[in-house]
């Protein structure tokens, strides 16, 4: 199963997300992919707040920040995707500050989930929502929302549960799930 996660910065996504994997995994331990490199004084206290709000709650954290196509993925009772906004922008950015090709990146993306996929029962993959706004940005910003918008679209298209969450709130868009005894 795959389960999408969305919804706006601060909304209370990532923590509804942990909630709902530990809740819902069958066995063992979770795997909890981080995606947000430790940029700066503010990145690093963000990724150190995560750290403490899942401290003791069983997930074993992996620092992948892109090539999730090449992630070895242990035996797990779960995985948590977090964040596919820190994903794309890894992967689209190359670290000199030039662009990769759109197209290329979102294949590339999709197949790291595909390789999720294929080592765990329940794949829950948290997003951001930043197509909504009616703002226009530099064409390089456009482009990188560009591609989180399909990456998002694919990725609702073929999950059986999509939730987005609204000031903490949990907003079922979809449920293909099939109810196991």
């Amino acid at each position: 199963m795959i389960h999408l996660i969305t919804g706006g910065s601060g909304s209370g996504k990532s923590a509804y997300a942990e909630d709902w994997l530990l809740a819902h995994k069958r066995s063992g331990d979770c795997i909890y992919i981080a995606t947000m490199e430790p940029y700066g004084k503010e990145g690093r206290r963000r990724i150190a707040r995560h750290h403490a709000l899942r401290a003791g709650k069983g997930f074993l954290t992996r620092e992948c920040y892109r090539d999730l196509e090449n992630l070895e993925v242990l035996p797990n009772g779960g995985i948590l995707l977090e964040c596919m906004s820190n994903l794309a922008a890894n992967e689209c950015y190359r670290k000199d500050g030039t662009q990769k090709g759109i197209r290329d990146t979102e294949e590339k993306i999709i197949e790291g989930i595909r390789h999720l996929k294929r080592h765990t029962d329940c794949l829950v993959i948290v997003t951001c929502e930043v197509c909504s706004d009616l703002w226009r940005y530099a064409d390089e910003t456009e482009e990188y929302r560009k591609l989180l918008g399909r990456l998002n679209q694919r990725l609702a298209g073929t999950a059986q549960k999509v939730t987005e969450v609204v000031y903490g709130i949990p907003v079922e868009i979809k449920s293909d799930e099939k109810i196991v005894e």
